[in-house]
């Protein structure tokens, strides 16, 4: 294959979804993309998640760049059939990956280009970069004062597999996002005992589909118009399709949906959390202030003894020692473009799979990776 511009390869770092769209996209346009990965197969990320996981957007809304998800996966895609098909994906696109490797650094070279730091004592040269490690990178859990000296269990939802450990216990899950309404679903359907759910922020709640519609779609649809009117008809919206759950200890969210995307929360999609809290099976609890003594203690004073804490506190990205002298990232890690443009003063550096956008992951990475083949093979 006759590269583009120059002999030097483009590198893309991460085999996750972003990286081999990214990958998969440059190909098409001739020009020659290495993917470096620092564990051993593709799909890291999605190997560690919890056995439970399906894409909360529709197969169909989901494909990346030149291949389908097969029709025989479902709507709403399993993560085993995740990590099938972008093993498939990889191996369709003929993808050029190097795994083993870790990059721990970037730096300018003296002319155009870029030079990688890899394990090894590795170092690369590239035309361009396209850095692709993953939205969740890093489990994140906060600074709780006696947390590291708390004698129970407490682990990350990085941790969590499946409900067989917990069976008849008292779990606490901290934090009430996607990830930490799922695996309180998924404990109380699996045989623990009592399953609280402590909650910081009242999320909003929506049904991942209603009449057949998928709310991936209204996302979509809804996502370049004004934040004040997209608010107004979704509090409509989740009033008809949402039961008041006050009564069971989670009052409706008093922000509007859209205002809270835009400040980086994506709504909650229902896959049982509404009739688990309904039914009781599920309690919604003050936030974690602090662990003393054995015990949890909330933010509303009360103290509390789980068998277990599973913290769905999120993730960092990760970025500050790879990219971190560029200038490229803003106050929360991230980076300050995305897609096809590079950051000012960083010509040849690009960044996919570093926002959570209402529109669905796997659709907005495939649109990024076709604007930085786009931006390179110019």
């Amino acid at each position: 294959m006759d590269d583009t511009n120059d002999g030097r390869p483009v590198y893309v770092i991460g085999a996750g979804p972003g990286g081999l769209a990214a990958a998969a996209a440059l190909r098409e346009r001739g020009v020659r993309a290495v993917v470096l990965e620092k564990s051993e197969d593709v799909a890291a990320s999605w190997r560690r998640h919890y056995d439970r996981l399906h894409l909360h957007t529709t197969r169909r809304l989901s494909s990346l760049p030149g291949l389908p998800i097969p029709r025989s996966f479902g709507r709403w895609v399993s993560r085993d059939n995740v990590i099938r098909y972008l093993e498939k994906y990889a191996q369709f696109h003929e993808l050029e990956i190097v795994t083993g490797v870790e990059v721990t650094g970037i730096s300018r070279t003296e002319g155009p280009g870029w030079l990688l730091h890899a394990t090894g004592g590795r170092e690369l040269t590239g035309r361009a970069v396209v850095v692709a490690t993953g939205f969740n990178h890093t489990p994140k859990l906060p600074d709780w004062a006696g947390a590291r000296t708390y004698g129970g269990e407490l682990v990350h939802a990085g941790e969590y597999r499946n409900s067989a450990p917990y069976t008849d216990q008292d779990v606490l899950v901290v934090g009430a996002g996607n990830t930490g309404a799922e695996i309180a679903v998924d404990l109380i359907e699996g045989g623990a005992g009592r399953v609280r759910l402590a909650v910081r922020t009242v999320p909003h709640i929506v049904r991942r589909s209603t009449a057949g519609w998928p709310a991936q779609a209204t996302g979509i649809m809804v996502r370049r118009l004004p934040t004040a009117l997209v608010d107004r008809a979704g509090s409509v919206i989740c009033r008809i399709s949402v039961p008041d759950l006050s009564a069971q200890g989670l009052p409706r969210p008093d922000t509007g949906l859209y205002t809270r995307v835009r400040q980086g929360a994506i709504p909650v999609q229902d896959v049982g959390l509404i009739d688990a809290i309904r039914t009781g099976r599920v309690e919604p609890v003050a936030a974690v202030d602090s662990f003393d003594d054995g015990k949890v203690v909330l933010a509303d004073g009360s103290r509390i003894s789980p068998d277990a804490v599973i913290a769905a506190t999120g993730y960092r990205r990760g970025l500050e020692g790879l990219v971190g002298g560029l200038d490229v990232l803003d106050a929360r890690g991230r980076p300050v473009v995305h897609g096809g443009r590079a950051p000012k003063g960083a010509p040849g550096l690009y960044f996919t799979g570093f926002t959570n956008p209402i529109s669905g992951m796997f659709r907005e990475l495939a649109a990024d990776a076709r604007k930085i083949a786009s931006a390179l093979a110019k």
